[in-house]
């Protein structure tokens, strides 16, 4: 019962302020979003609002959509069903065609869902998540492996997060990539992947992060802040390659205390 409480009060929060989070990333995560491609899963994306910034094109019935020609499927595992009438609303205005993983969620069968021209991408919502590599919803097996895999501001509630990054290389096709943007611990002083400083007191902030943690994961629905999430990919030892950036914004104390880290992994080809 606390934990749908939790469910539903998040997806309240995050009405009002997935919109202000959209803006203030979306110099970081246009580049990132504008290479996703192939057969697509992501984890964890909420209202899905970052959907509009894959590449669209004008389909033959004049209406604007996600490109056909550039994404051939996408697949989203998502825990909280409170948050899932705005992600079908965001994927259909997206040109998505919509449907549920009824496995996974069996009232998925009762949710209509707007017609789609036969242009349109299928878009499968399904529940569950990666945390555990033998709890892995079956639907996400049977589309497995992927060309691309995504994660935005997702991996900071994942309850294992070294299971979760080994899931997302695992379901990854030989060659594929996988994209983040994740809000992480002040990286150290002097870290040469920080682009953006903005006179942040990279010190005095981690090490707040780090003594407040404990209780801001309680109070915020289990996120924590003291994730190193990009060193953690890096460190991972089984990319062909990784590539991510990370910034100190420092417009307010939201902005101090949560720090990014974006860029892609890149599996090997054999």
């Amino acid at each position: 019962m606390l934990s749908l409480a939790g469910d539903w009060l998040f997806s309240a929060f995050w009405t009002i302020e997935g919109e202000r989070v959209d803006s203030k990333v979306y110099a970081y995560r246009k580049p990132i979003w504008s290479e996703i491609s192939g057969k697509v899963l992501e984890l964890g994306p909420g209202y899905a609002q970052s959907l509009r910034l894959l590449q669209h094109a004008t389909l033959k019935d004049g209406s604007e959509a996600v490109d056909p020609a550039v994404i051939k499927s996408y697949t989203v595992i998502e825990p909280n069903t409170f948050l899932y009438g705005g992600l079908q609303k965001n994927a259909e205005a997206n040109g998505f065609r919509v449907s549920y993983d009824t496995l996974s969620y069996p009232e998925g069968a009762s949710i209509t869902t707007m017609a789609s021209g036969n242009e349109s991408v299928p878009f499968m919502i399904v529940k569950g998540s990666l945390d555990d590599p033998n709890s892995i919803p079956q639907a996400v097996l049977d589309e497995a492996p992927y060309d691309s895999i995504v994660t935005s501001f997702s991996l900071c509630t994942a309850k294992d997060l070294e299971a979760s990054l080994a899931n997302i290389f695992k379901l990854l096709r030989p060659g594929g990539t996988y994209f983040f943007i994740e809000h992480v611990r002040q990286p150290d002083p002097g870290d040469p992947l920080v682009i953006e400083e903005n006179g942040v007191n990279a010190a005095f902030w981690g090490k707040f992060q780090d003594i407040i943690n404990p209780v801001f994961k309680v109070l915020a629905h289990g996120c924590n802040i003291d994730r190193r999430t990009g060193e953690t990919i890096a460190k991972m030892g089984c990319w062909e390659s990784v590539d991510y950036k990370s910034v100190r914004p420092n417009k307010d104390f939201q902005a101090r205390l949560l720090p990014l880290s974006f860029g892609k992994a890149i599996k090997p080809s054999s």
